[in-house]
């Protein structure tokens, strides 16, 4: 080796020692997280970050935004846009056609009625005498990136959930998780879980569902700031909003321990931003009892903050409760990123962000500043009732009608000598004709046809073979079936699909993007940080430009 290959070598080696001491910046890391959090707003809109954004504290909603990664245009590509599709789609990686939870509820076309998402009558609430405890992962027909986690660890990284919903913890938790945690409100207060995870409460459990700490989140609610200065929102008390039972008007302040007893006793903290305390607040004592992040093996611990939503529900999208909720949430976040860097340590952890749907305007709302926007019930389409006994001289073809789709009776209809895709064309040809559809489809189309775009992609990826009705529509945009005070969603227009989406920490760069990205391909970008197999439906894309 001659001199100058000899000098070449040695600076080369330089520069290759150099590099490997020097401190990476925030977020880099290379190995893996200690801990992904994946944090769900229940019923957040995208605008939220920008409307409030001159009230955030600069180490919440900001810090995630300013340190971390924000995909801008992101959405949800099916319906209904609701929290049983959206929490199980965000960590599946698919979409209702595909892992089975089509909604909050749905008609069961063997059973012949209503199920709940997530009740299993194999089990048991495990807690407290609770109403609708019977529940289980079972409905969901796929795993969740935290289950191939759990396979890929040889189920040594521990998976916990957490949310005021049950849904909202089972779902993103998977089939295999260590824990799934929900509040029961009513007369109990208690934090439980089902026995499809354990027979029993763990003692940190118990320890937080003492009467005296539960007591502290009922109390009275006041804003945060001046309430002059919540410019963001409309007049505190307005005609749109619904309010608590036992106070005239839905006004500041409301205390909670005196209105408890007209609104299902500790329910009303789910109405409250100190559900979202409360939340924060039982997630750190599940990562201290369970030791999350203390070893090699990546744990997931995944929080539904709820209580925007509950909120959202009972004062629509222009009052001061929900900015006022929102910005008591942002502290939250601050809470739970202080926490995390103290307790895993700065750069051993990855978070993400994200909404299970977005919200309609209050359709009264919408009409005095003459937009278009109405409220409907199951009344209206009673017409068609009378219309498919009229066209077959026979009743009761229509079994049920919910979650914007038509169920049939198929047997009657075979029997009668009738072709089913008839009925769903006569179906169809009526209903589009109601001034408050805008799209209707046979199921007969949703198996035929494959549409690339619009509502009629969205109603295909939200339709399920086995599970769905024989004809889907779509209502128009502003029209909801609710109400007239308060809101609600479900559609496949933007203030529905349109959410937001926040990386941030271990492996994550710092950037913002105004690309298209679907809520399918979260669960896939966070199995690629990871190392993993992505979730058995998966069908998403992984979001490249937002890991190292």
């Amino acid at each position: 080796m001659n001199s100058k290959s000899v000098y070449l070598f040695l600076f080369l080696s330089f520069l290759s020692c150099k590099n490997s001491f020097e401190t990476p910046t925030h977020g880099i890391s290379n190995k893996n997280p200690k801990l992904v959090v994946g944090v769900v707003v229940d019923q957040m809109r995208f605008e939220y970050l920008n409307r409030f954004k001159n009230k955030y504290s600069s180490q919440g909603f900001l810090r995630l935004i300013n340190q971390g990664y924000s995909c801008n245009n992101h959405h949800f590509n099916y319906v209904p846009t609701i929290t049983g599709p959206g929490h199980a789609s965000i960590f599946s990686g698919t979409t209702p056609s595909v892992h089975g939870i089509i909604g909050n509820d749905w008609y069961d076309k063997v059973k012949e009625r209503t199920i709940y998402c997530t009740t299993d009558n194999k089990y048991r609430p495990v807690g407290a005498n609770a109403k609708y405890g019977k529940v289980a992962p079972t409905n969901l027909k796929v795993t969740t990136v935290a289950d191939q986690n759990r396979i890929f660890t040889q189920m040594r990284g521990k998976t916990i959930g957490v949310s005021i919903k049950d849904r909202g913890a089972i779902f993103p938790s998977g089939h295999t998780a260590n824990g799934a945690y929900w509040f029961e409100g009513l007369n109990e207060g208690k934090w439980i879980t089902s026995s499809y995870y354990m027979d029993n409460l763990p003692k940190w459990v118990k320890d937080f569902n003492t009467s005296s700490n539960m007591s502290k989140y009922l109390k009275t609610w006041n804003t945060l700031y001046d309430i002059n200065l919540y410019h963001e929102s409309g007049p505190d008390n307005s005609n749109y909003e619904k309010g608590f039972i036992g106070k005239t008007n839905p006004v500041f302040p409301y205390n909670l321990n005196e209105l408890m007893a007209s609104n299902e006793g500790y329910d009303i903290i789910k109405t409250s931003p100190f559900g979202n305390t409360m939340i924060t607040d039982f997630a750190f004592s599940a990562i201290v009892a369970e030791n999350l992040g203390n070893d090699q093996f990546t744990d997931f611990l995944t929080i539904s903050y709820s209580s925007t939503d509950y909120v959202g529900h009972n004062f629509g999208l222009s009052s001061v409760e929900l900015q006022d909720t929102y910005l008591r949430l942002d502290l939250e976040i601050e809470r739970l990123l202080n926490y995390l860097d103290k307790n895993i340590g700065i750069g051993n952890y990855t978070l993400f962000l994200t909404a299970d749907h977005g919200a309609a305007e209050v359709p009264a709302y919408l009409s005095d500043i003459n937009v278009p926007g109405s409220n409907i019930g199951k009344d209206d389409f009673s017409p068609l009732f009378d219309d498919v006994n009229a066209k077959y001289g026979v009743p009761d073809l229509i079994k049920n009608i919910s979650n914007n789709q038509i169920f049939l009776d198929q047997e009657r209809i075979l029997s009668l000598k009738l072709s089913i895709e008839d009925v769903q064309k006569f179906v169809v040809n009526k209903i589009i004709k109601y001034p408050f559809v805008s799209n209707a489809y046979t199921a007969a189309t949703m198996q035929s046809a494959h549409f690339k775009s619009g509502l009629p992609m969205l109603l295909q990826n939200g339709y399920n073979q086995k599970l769905s009705g024989d004809v889907l529509f779509s209502l128009q945009p502003g029209v909801i079936v609710y109400g007239p005070k308060g809101t609600t969603h479900g559609s496949g227009y933007s203030y529905d699909t349109h959410v937001p989406l926040l990386f941030y920490g271990n492996g994550i760069k710092n950037g913002v993007s105004y690309e298209f990205t679907n809520v399918t391909d979260i669960a896939p970008t966070i199995s690629a940080l990871l190392g993993i197999s992505f979730p058995s439906g998966a069908n998403g894309t992984v979001i490249e430009r937002v890991i190292y």
